[in-house]
Formats: C-alpha cells, sequence, structure tokens
C-alpha cells in the first residue's frame, strides 16, 4: 500500500496510541519522519525511537512514547503544511505556539529543526506541524 503523505499518518498514529496508552507505536520509515522524530527526542515530547527492518526494502520506525503522572506528554499535535496547501513563513512571521509552551517543526535550508533552533539560525521554511 502506497501512501502519499506519512507524517500525516505518523501524527496520527502518535496521537492515537497516546489516547490508547500505548507504550510504543510503529510507522512506516522515512528520513523526513526521524528528522522530526528527532526534534520530538531533543524537545523532551518522546522517549525515544529506532529505526527497524522487517523486510527486505522494508523499515519501520518504532516510538517510544512519552508519559507524566500517568498523562500524555504531547497534548496537541497537528499538521500545519499539508501536501494540498504548502505553508511556508519567513522567521519574523512565525507564531508562538500556547504563548511559547509548545513549538513549530520546520523544514528548512538547514535541516528540520524546532522554531526555536529557526530563530536562532534566522531561517524560516515550510512549517510542518505544530505541537504542544
Amino acid at each position: 500500500m502506497s501512501m502519499n503523505d506519512l507524517l500525516s499518518d505518523m501524527i496520527t498514529r502518535l496521537h492515537n496510541g497516546q489516547l490508547a496508552q500505548l507504550a510504543v507505536v510503529r510507522c512506516p520509515a522515512s528520513k523526513l519522519l526521524e528528522s522530526v522524530l528527532e526534534v520530538l527526542k531533543n524537545e523532551g515530547y518522546i522517549i525515544g525511537y529506532k529505526r527497524e527492518t522487517i523486510a527486505k526494502g522494508r523499515d519501520e520506525l518504532v516510538i517510544e512514547l512519552k508519559y507524566h503522572e500517568g498523562e500524555a506528554v504531547i497534548k496537541e499535535i497537528s499538521r500545519v503544511s499539508k501536501p494540498g496547501r504548502r505553508t511556508y513563513n519567513k522567521i519574523s512571521k512565525l507564531q508562538r505556539i500556547h504563548n511559547g509552551l509548545g513549538i513549530s517543526i520546520l523544514s528548512t535550508s538547514h535541516g528540520v529543526m524546532s522554531d526555536f533552533d529557526a530563530h536562532k539560525a534566522n531561517v524560516g521554511g515550510e512549517v510542518l506541524c505544530s505541537v504542544f
């Protein structure tokens, strides 16, 4: 089965996994998803992830979800830029998520990074998703 939007699929799997209080969620692997997961791990939203080969030429990402006192750490995660409507922002026009408590994940010319890192590097780009 081919999928057009792997990032939306991963976001949905993360959301549903945390609603079901799962410890681990699996999704198809790609370099973009690994970059987004690296940002989520660095910002403390997930415990970690690893890439596993399930068949020749097919890899999966195994994502360890994070909970604090029985509640999911990720309260809200949503896709901003969609395949039908891409959203690009200059760094000066980038809005803060929940008054700075959440993050936006951007795909920039310097790689995938959080909005905080993008401010430090002074680069804008495509806003992939927002997390709170």
